[in-house]
């Protein structure tokens, strides 16, 4: 799991550009670190990139909760960051992680786990866990 000191947190902080999305968010992007595969799609805040950092487990802000909201709080299908890149504009996150479990909330490794094909969406893959028996609110 990937650690970083004040000062380099703090200095990515000053290197990215949170003025494009409303909300003073960036794009973040989960991959899983050894195989490629894009996870999933979210988006941070400058608390939720410090949080990131400090621990080394993913933390994105939830727009539609408004708050931060660290990957795996309720499942506890953590992100573990192995690597973290910038890109060429400051203004979005490519996250390398170790993903514990899963990264969709219904149940299959990989948010992307649908293909558009032939005017219609074919899941791909197997549900890794069921999501009733670990979202209980």
């Amino acid at each position: 799991m990937k650690k970083f000191s004040k000062l380099e947190i703090d200095t990515l902080i000053e290197l990215l550009d949170f003025s494009k999305i409303e909300g003073a968010l960036v794009p973040v992007i989960a991959q899983d670190y050894k195989t490629g595969e894009v996870l999933m799609l979210a988006f941070a805040n400058e608390e939720a990139v410090r949080q990131t950092l400090e621990t080394g487990i993913a933390c994105y802000y939830s727009r539609s909760r408004k708050k931060l909201w660290k990957k795996g709080e309720e499942s506890g299908h953590v992100q573990e960051v192995q690597h973290l890149f910038v890109d060429c504009y400051k203004d979005t996150l490519l996250l390398k992680v170790k993903q514990n479990v899963a990264a969709c909330h219904t149940g299959y490794y990989s948010c992307f786990h649908r293909e558009y094909e032939g005017g219609a969406l074919k899941i791909r893959g197997e549900k890794i866990f069921n999501p009733d028996e670990v979202y209980t609110a």
